[in-house]
């Protein structure tokens, strides 16, 4: 019998440990003019409190999506640890299903998560995986596919044929590693790619090689860097930047844009899946863009004010509130 599902995401996912320190402590100091967070060696140094969550791009935007009512199963790899029973049972309480979900002898992966000043710094272990990945009586609406570890080719490859095969659509979110290795790889996959997410600075990176083209916020520079990306196959591009809020570019050629949805920042771990999970769900919901993209600003935003990834992710319920009190 063959699942059906409304997406199917496609990435990795850890176990995060995240520790805020106050921002008035004497033992860490953040240099703004380098961006550098500079910590005594060999220091004890107060933790104002521990958070553990569960993280990776897939994984956060598998429960947005779960929690904005749709049916969302997710395709990743982890470890046969403890910890991965933490994983399988919080997903399970999230509504998010593990048909896909791949375990391998061995630890899963795990991030430490500084959070001081309103932003985080962020320690990864990279476990090497093979993903093996394997999509036999599965169908979707969507593949949401976003950052993999090391051998993440041949999974790019294996999850565009599927979806070429099966005539499902493409949301696209690549991770660092695909925006600096595999190009080839990475321009097959958006010539075929329904909605593609990304910052500006990936923006960028994906159209010259580098961060940084130009120094410049103004809507007309994004709207020529989604002009650009959207000429190598991409229905909509949607980039976000920060405090400047979020830009789209449909498949209709008509540009969009949208300050960011207020609230108070805590960390800003998970913003970006916050808003394609928000944005996603809107569009396969059948609401116009920006509609589309009020669901994603708000659900950024709500993320922000709390810690970690997922806690602030909303409910459709809840998101239908929040709307209507803005």
């Amino acid at each position: 019998m063959i699942r059906e599902y409304d997406v199917i995401t496609i990435g990795e996912t850890t176990m995060d440990a995240f520790m805020t320190i106050h921002d008035s402590s004497d033992k860490v100091h953040l240099d703004r003019e380098t961006g550098e967070l500079c910590i005594k060696h060999g220091e004890k140094i107060n933790v104002e409190r521990y958070d553990f969550q569960m993280g990776g791009n897939a994984t956060n935007v598998a429960i947005g999506l779960a929690r904005l009512a749709l049916k969302a199963t997710l395709c990743s790899e982890i470890g046969d640890d403890e910890t991965s029973i933490k994983i399988r049972n919080s997903l399970a309480k999230e509504q998010v299903e593990r048909l896909l979900m791949i375990q391998t002898p061995g630890a899963s992966s795990f991030s430490v998560v500084i959070n001081f000043k309103k932003d985080r710094t962020v320690f990864v272990q990279d476990v090497e995986r093979e993903h093996n990945f394997s999509f036999e009586e599965v169908t979707a609406t969507y593949l949401y596919l976003t950052s993999l570890g090391n051998k993440w080719e041949d999974a790019y490859n294996k999850a565009l044929a599927f979806a070429e095969k099966e005539n499902i659509k493409i949301a696209f979110n690549p991770g660092h590693l695909q925006l600096r290795e595999g190009r080839d790889v990475i321009h097959k996959v958006l010539a075929h790619t329904e909605i593609l997410f990304v910052n500006k600075e990936e923006a960028e990176l994906l159209l010259f090689n580098h961060y940084g083209e130009k120094d410049d916020d103004s809507n007309g520079y994004i709207e020529k860097l989604a002009a650009k990306l959207q000429q190598k196959g991409i229905k909509t591009v949607v980039i976000t930047n920060g405090k400047e809020g979020s830009y789209v570019l449909d498949e209709d050629g008509t540009f969009h844009s949208r300050d960011m949805f207020p609230g108070e920042v805590v960390e800003r771990t998970g913003a970006g899946d916050a808003f394609a999970s928000g944005f996603l769900a809107a569009t396969i919901h059948g609401l116009s863009v920006p509609e589309a993209m009020t669901w994603g600003s708000a659900n950024a935003a709500s993320v922000v004010e709390h810690i970690g990834a997922e806690t602030g992710l909303l409910t459709k319920e809840k998101m239908e509130i929040t709307i209507s009190k803005s």
